[in-house]
């Protein structure tokens, strides 16, 4: 008796784990494909790469979602999905028309990052392997290009 209940406790696991990742992906999908949609400069609802970008982050948070402890799977997920842009970023460098295509696939991380996203200088300093101060000058060169282009 004690190895069928060891049995069905085992397969209740994977379940348990799933309907967490799909709420965690029910409540935060949106606003972090919203922030791929920026890096891409893709249209919202069109917007092939910035899925793809945000499904791979997500199957990267989904690969370590039984390791998480006090790790906040959405700054996973959003490190994730900035790390796998900033190695694709030569593929978003033509602007597909969104309100951040006139800026540089690194002026549009810092950017999403700091005033979208709201991750502190150090952490987009220590995200991208820049100086703070780089990543303070190029967030304000990204806003003035932007203002001018407004």
């Amino acid at each position: 008796m004690d190895e069928q209940r060891r049995h069905h406790a085992t397969a209740r696991l994977p379940r348990v784990r799933e309907r967490g990742f799909e709420a965690y992906v029910a409540g935060a999908a949106g606003r972090l494909l919203h922030a791929a949609t920026l890096l891409t400069t893709e249209r919202p609802g069109r917007a092939p790469r910035a899925q793809e970008l945000l499904t791979a982050a997500l199957a990267a948070t989904y690969a370590r979602w039984d390791r998480l402890r006090d790790e906040d799977p959405y700054d996973l997920t959003r490190r994730e999905l900035a790390a796998r842009f900033a190695r694709a970023s030569w593929r978003h460098h033509r602007p597909r028309g969104g309100v951040l295509s006139p800026l540089a696939p690194r002026e549009r991380l810092v950017v999403v990052l700091r005033l979208y996203e709201g991750v502190e200088e150090e952490q987009v300093a220590a995200l991208l392997g820049l100086p703070a101060d780089r990543v303070r000058a190029t967030c304000a060169r990204a806003v003035a290009v932007l203002r001018r282009a407004a």
